[in-house]
């Protein structure tokens, strides 16, 4: 799965959960910071948690970890690092006081609800063989029945050795 599809994922499974106004944005190449960013909102503390739970379980099903957490005991505002994005998940205060709709503005917003195509990869063309101008020898087993045994005659000639004794 790349990083695209996992960050559309994890802001289906925030909409599942009633996050409200879930943005993606994708930083791709424009920050070092992360390839993309999720931004949404809770409506109160326990909502907060429901979605930061939710989003951490279902992608730990799949094998992917959060690399760092901040703002555990923060009433207003979760941050999920997970390498290529990150996840905040804030109370509508903290989202407008903090403003990171505007931070970002500079990258482009994502469409998470239609599912993310992989790219197209390059399919293999099969070459008909071409027609070699050799004869195509008989299987084993046919050349053993239809061909005539031949056999050779080995011939041997013998080499005269002189053995001396030593005295």
């Amino acid at each position: 799965m790349n990083t695209k599809q996992l960050v559309c994922l994890a802001a289906r499974i925030a909409d599942e959960k009633k996050a409200e106004n879930i943005k993606v944005i994708d930083l791709k190449g424009l920050s070092s910071l992360c390839d993309y960013i999720l931004i949404m909102t809770a409506t109160s503390k326990p909502h907060l948690e429901a979605v930061e739970e939710e989003i951490s379980k279902k992608l730990k099903e799949l094998g992917y970890y959060k690399t760092n957490r901040d703002g555990a005991d923060s009433l207003q505002w979760r941050v999920s690092d997970y390498g290529s994005f990150l996840a905040h998940i804030m109370t509508q205060e903290a989202r407008d006081f903090y403003a990171l709709d505007k931070i970002f503005s500079f990258g482009e917003e994502v469409d998470f609800a239609k599912p993310v195509k992989k790219p197209a990869t390059k399919t293999k063309t099969t070459r008909k063989p071409t027609k070699k101008a050799t004869v195509k020898k008989p299987a084993a087993k046919a050349a053993k029945k239809t061909a005539p045994k031949v056999t050779a005659k080995k011939t041997t000639t013998k080499k005269s050795t002189k053995i001396t004794k030593k005295k």
